[in-house]
């Protein structure tokens, strides 16, 4: 199992990446999710603006891509892109600390690669709550 973390263009945020990779590797194991490998990459808006557009014909700014890579749905082969500016800015609108914002969207990144999904209301409670219930484990009580 391989976790990865690359920074595309933009300033590295992230701390503690052997303590991050393991925890990962626990939450997928918590789910039930079989983790063959997973690759991050922090990158800048326009940046993944364009991986928005190209690969799923959605042409707005986002927080985060999450693509499934393997063939087998029982065995995780992801890639997630984050836009490090986003996260920023979502972490200011919502008056918590950037590494909070930033851990908030790398647990839920791999939250949906474990199979949960936030597009009907009671989907986006669920995911929402998964995020919290690992931040909490993560970090302790915030």
């Amino acid at each position: 199992m391989a976790i990865q973390f690359t920074s595309h263009e933009v300033k590295d945020y992230l701390k503690e990446k052997r303590k991050l990779k393991s925890f990962l590797a626990d939450l997928f194991a918590t789910e039930g999710q079989g983790l063959q490998s997973l690759h991050y990459v922090f990158c800048s808006d326009a940046y993944l603006l364009e991986i928005n557009k190209q690969f799923l014909q959605h042409d707005t700014y986002t927080d985060i891509v999450t693509f499934e890579m393997g063939e087998d749905p029982s065995i995780t082969e992801g890639e997630i892109y984050v836009s490090i500016e986003r996260v920023l800015e979502n972490a200011e609108k919502f008056k918590v600390p950037v590494n909070q914002e930033l851990h908030r969207v790398i647990f839920h990144g791999a939250l949906h690669l474990c199979g949960f999904k936030d597009k009907s209301k009671k989907e986006e409670v669920l995911m929402r709550n998964k995020e919290d219930e690992y931040l909490k484990k993560y970090f302790g009580e915030l």
